[in-house]
């Protein structure tokens, strides 16, 4: 599955043009018809994410393609900054987010390798301040667990997201989730747990995360450029840095930076197309730089072994028109066939970014995608575009791929739309709240999640969940006791709180969109 690659030769200037920071590596080809060949691929490729920039909307973007050890493409389109001069090119930053976690799943796979630690170690070894919300998770869950998204917990992003929580106050408040599902026995998307893995990294390691990162794998890599936090990044004052943008109110625009430094483990890393294509060029040659191995080969295997089955509709939309026969989570990565052949990719996104990897290391070929609007799913389609490009497509029909997401998400937008127009018009008109607003003002707090606060501001009740100003809107009612919040700059749409009385007609709780797991108590 992750053979050692055959080193390629190099590629003529008649591609350098188009093939940007690749053309620091001019070689020859073995006729004139593989290089006439190659030519016109990366001239497809250019043209491809220079048309699908356009069709998406996409601000800036920037791309790696390695194939056989070398970078045959590396180049950026569009701009940093909406409405500003500043081109992106292939050592423009921008986060790579949860394309971090393959990172923190290397790093435990190379404390394995120093016996250091071992994956069945139980977690409370490590972090004994951990506890679950049942005894059975916080006794049997290991080291492994925390990589693979099913520990039995649901998603818990709020924990970080709220913005005023540091990361041991995020892991004590874990014991006081609700479990969604039994352990080993389901998939939901985890950042919390990969948070917990940073911090067994640093607890083994006797560094921390950061360190151990920068250290152990961006340097030996050659990876400059990459820096593991926002704040980090930031302390550079790098001026090629990319802004964040979002569809508000059908208006792309430019949005601050949601910090994911609180679980950087998870989703914290900055880096380059240029420094990717170096990462992707060790993973495709199972975890070697200029011939030095950096993590065993067996502990290297370990990372790509599916270890959870996917859900019965897929992890992503795509899967819809890519069809996988099946699709696995290793640690770190998502697993899946694509045209027969073995594919291990990840996506990141956080708000108003976009990310993907994708390694097919049986043709040796890994695609790195950086994008700066909020999931533009042009990301899927450039992988796949690559793969058909650089691994060959064995006979199969090409496909637009890029065209089909475009009506594959589009049309989920138009049944999202719907949906929430048909709630709407569930709102029952002419009612009246139970009490005055004032009445409704107070301290509503949840063990795990913190307090929600309302205050009377102006004649009208604002909201405030955390320090975050995402987190924090005015309030609006809705029908009974029910109202609607619209929280920062809108970009979540509407948040929904419904208040319940005690038998004294006083608001003892208030719900979150109509979650049982977001029920906050007044204090």
């Amino acid at each position: 599955m992750h053979s050692r690659l055959i080193r390629a030769l190099v590629f003529t200037s008649a591609i350098s043009s188009i093939a940007g920071s690749a053309a620091a590596q001019p070689v020859r080809y073995a006729s004139q018809r593989d290089a006439t060949q190659r030519a016109a691929q990366l001239k497809e490729i250019d043209a491809f994410v220079a048309k699908g920039v356009k069709d998406w909307e996409i601000p800036g973007l920037s791309v790696a393609i390695v194939k056989n050890d070398t970078v045959i493409f590396s180049k950026g389109y569009g701009v940093r900054t909406l409405g500003m001069p500043g081109a992106v090119d292939d050592q423009t930053l921008f986060g790579i987010m949860s394309t971090t976690k393959a990172f923190t799943a290397l790093a435990i796979a190379m404390l394995v390798d120093e016996h250091k630690l071992a994956w069945n170690d139980p977690v409370t070894k490590w972090l004994p301040q951990l506890e679950f919300p049942g005894f059975l998770e916080t006794r049997e869950l290991t080291v492994k667990d925390l990589l693979t998204h099913n520990t039995g917990l649901g998603n818990a992003d709020l924990l970080w997201v709220r913005g005023d929580l540091t990361r041991d106050e995020i892991l004590q408040r874990v014991r006081f989730l609700t479990p969604a599902y039994s352990i080993r026995n389901g998939f939901v998307y985890q950042n919390i747990m990969f948070s917990a893995a940073g911090e067994v990294v640093a607890r083994a390691s006797g560094m921390s995360w950061e360190d151990f990162v920068k250290m152990r794998i961006f340097q030996p890599l050659g990876m400059s450029r990459s820096y593991t936090t926002l704040g980090n990044m930031r302390a550079v004052n790098d001026a090629n840095v990319s802004s964040p943008h979002f569809k508000i109110r059908d208006t792309i625009r430019v949005i601050t930076d949601e910090p994911a430094d609180p679980i950087e483990a998870a989703g914290a890393i900055w880096s380059t197309a240029s420094d990717m294509a170096k990462w992707m060029r060790f993973l495709l040659d199972s975890g070697r730089v200029g011939g030095k191995r950096l993590v065993s080969e067996r502990s290297f295997h370990e990372l790509f072994k599916p270890q959870v089955v996917g859900p019965a509709n897929g992890f992503y939309p795509t899967s819809r028109l890519v069809k996988p026969h099946w699709e696995t989570y290793g640690l770190g990565w998502f697993e899946e066939d694509f045209r027969g052949r073995f594919v291990a990719y990840h996506t990141g996104s956080l708000a108003g970014r976009t990310a993907i990897i994708g390694l097919m290391p049986e043709e040796n070929v890994g695609v790195y995608v950086l994008g700066n609007l909020d999931h533009a799913e042009f990301r899927h389609a450039l992988m796949y575009k690559a793969f058909d490009l650089f691994a060959g497509t064995r006979g199969e029909p090409a496909r637009d791929w890029s065209a089909e997401f475009l009506t594959l998400y589009g049309d989920a937008e138009k049944r999202g739309k719907a949906a929430r127009a048909a709630d709407d018009a569930k709102r029952v008109i002419g009612t009246h709240p139970s009490l005055p607003l004032e009445r409704y003002a107070g301290t509503y707090s949840h063990p795990a999640w913190g307090d929600l606060v309302l205050k009377m501001e102006n004649g009208a009740l604002r909201m405030s969940l955390g320090a975050g100003a995402d987190n924090t809107g005015m309030l609006d009612h809705w029908n009974y006791d029910t109202f609607r919040a619209v929280l920062g700059d809108g970009r979540g749409g509407h948040t929904t709180l419904t208040f319940e009385l005690d038998p004294a007609g006083n608001p003892s709780m208030v719900m979150l969109d109509g979650s049982d797991q977001f029920v906050f108590k007044r204090r």
